[in-house]
């Protein structure tokens, strides 16, 4: 099953919204409609929504600097929307070029996964935040790519899924994920994470990333910063998984990257039931930024990158 795929002339999508209680797929028929459903996390996940904004700059075919100004706009702190953008910009077949980057990305994920494996001995409890498997890609993943690989290398892996408020894609979308696929897993709360490594209950962290800086920074779902720090502090080691279209040369570290703030209602509300006296301030940014000192690798298509000095450049 694909999270996303070009079908008579219509993008298929999952509805990521609807998920775990309903397995719902929706078509995408014009430019505006691809980016009503990367705006609204329809289609989620950085690797997931460069797909999907291939196909839509196919829709804007007509105006493709309109098409890709749309795009960009929609979600401005995963730089595979914009990787996609500008290699769409210099295609001739815009269709076939939109194909071969969908096609590219379930090959990647599974490099992947098999790369992470050097990283999971038997018997390992693997914490992972967000969602960063199946649904956020092609197919396959790339933190739950890595899980995948070592579950399907019969590793006796345990998995530890944090909720990931405010909109909970850990318990929504993971913990789905991990069901489907009988990988053992255990749902926790945000705030436990401290909790279960000072106990001794996690061997290993690795999250996805929607953005990583030259030198390593990497920016991924509010909260991983806190994991990554407690990690450090526990001496448990922490990685990035993501495919090299995620590392933006273009940026020196971290502090370049533009934190997406949202709407306060994912804050205020869970679902449509209200959680907070009107009236109150809220602060809703997306994503927040690991520096590269606390990360032990990026594991990548292309092996496991080491950050350090020269940066991650030498290495692509």
């Amino acid at each position: 099953m694909k999270t996303i795929e070009w079908k008579n002339n219509k993008v298929k999508i999952i509805d990521q919204t609807k998920l775990p209680h309903k397995l719902s797929f929706v078509y995408l028929r014009t430019l505006d409609q691809v980016v009503a459903a990367i705006k609204t996390m329809k289609i989620r996940g950085a690797p997931a929504i460069g797909v999907a904004a291939a196909f839509g700059m196919v829709f804007g075919e007509k105006n493709l600097k309109v098409a890709a100004r749309k795009l960009l706009a929609s979600r401005p702190t995963a730089v595979n929307l914009k990787w996609a953008v500008e290699r769409m910009l210099k295609a001739k077949d815009l269709l076939k070029e939109a194909k071969e980057i969908a096609a590219e990305d379930v090959v990647t994920n599974k490099k992947i996964g098999e790369n992470g494996l050097k990283v999971v001995r038997k018997g390992m409890r693997i914490l992972t935040v967000c969602n960063a498997g199946a649904l956020a890609t092609v197919a396959y993943g790339t933190a739950l790519g890595v899980i995948r690989s070592a579950h399907e290398a019969k590793r006796r892996i345990h998995v530890y899924a944090a909720e990931t408020r405010p909109r909970l894609q850990g318990a929504k979308l993971t913990a789905w994920e991990l069901k489907r696929e009988r990988i053992p897993f255990t749902l926790i709360t945000d705030n436990m994470v401290g909790y279960l490594m000072q106990k001794r209950e996690i061997d290993l962290v690795i999250t996805g990333a929607d953005r990583i800086a030259r030198n390593g920074d990497s920016a991924n779902k509010i909260g991983t910063y806190g994991v990554a720090v407690l990690a450090k502090e526990h001496g448990i080691p922490f990685y990035i998984a993501a495919p090299t279209s995620t590392i933006d040369l273009k940026i020196r570290s971290g502090r370049q990257v533009v934190i997406e703030e949202r709407d306060p209602k994912e804050v205020l509300e869970i679902g449509s039931e209200s959680i907070a006296p009107k009236g109150a301030g809220v602060l809703n940014p997306a994503f927040d930024v690991t520096p590269a000192r606390y990360i032990k690798g990026i594991i990548s298509e292309k092996g496991i990158l080491r950050p350090g000095r020269g940066g991650l450049s030498s290495q692509l």
